[in-house]
C-alpha cells in the first residue's frame, strides 16, 4: 500500500541503487507499520530540478499509503530526511515531502482494492 517516489536533482552511482530502494523499503514498513510486501519506492536520480534559484541537490518526495494521519506527518519527515540527507547528500533544507493518505477502496492491487 505504501509507496515511495523520490525525485532529486542528486546523482547516484547505479551500482548503489538497488541497495538504497530495499533500505528504504524497509524503513517505511517500519516507520508505517505496515508489511514490506505491500511496500513499492521509486527514486529517480539525476532529476533537472531548482529549488530557491539554485540547482544545489535538491528533492521533491511523495508518500502515499492507506492510513495516514496528520500525526505521523513531523516524525516521517524527519526520518525521511535523515534517509536522504545520509543517503544521497541532499539537506533537508532542501527536499519537500508531500504525504497523501488515500481510502482503502481507491488504492488497487491484484485486481481488487483494500477496501
Amino acid at each position: 500500500m505504501p509507496f515511495l517516489k523520490v525525485q532529486t536533482s542528486a546523482t547516484l552511482d547505479s551500482a548503489k541503487l538497488p541497495s538504497i530502494l530495499r533500505e528504504a523499503s524497509a524503513l517505511l514498513a517500519r516507520e508505517l507499520g505496515k508489511p514490506e510486501a505491500y511496500v513499492m519506492v521509486k527514486f529517480e536520480p539525476g532529476a533537472s530540478m531548482v529549488f530557491a534559484s539554485t540547482d544545489s541537490p535538491c528533492a521533491f518526495v511523495e508518500l502515499k499509503s492507506l492510513g495516514l494521519v496528520e500525526s505521523q506527518g513531523e516524525s516521517l519527515s524527519r526520518v525521511l530526511c535523515d534517509f536522504l540527507q545520509r543517503k544521497l547528500g541532499v539537506p533537508a533544507n532542501r527536499i519537500y515531502i508531500e504525504m497523501t493518505p488515500h481510502p482503502p477502496a481507491l488504492w488497487g492491487w491484484n485486481s481488487e482494492t483494500f477496501g
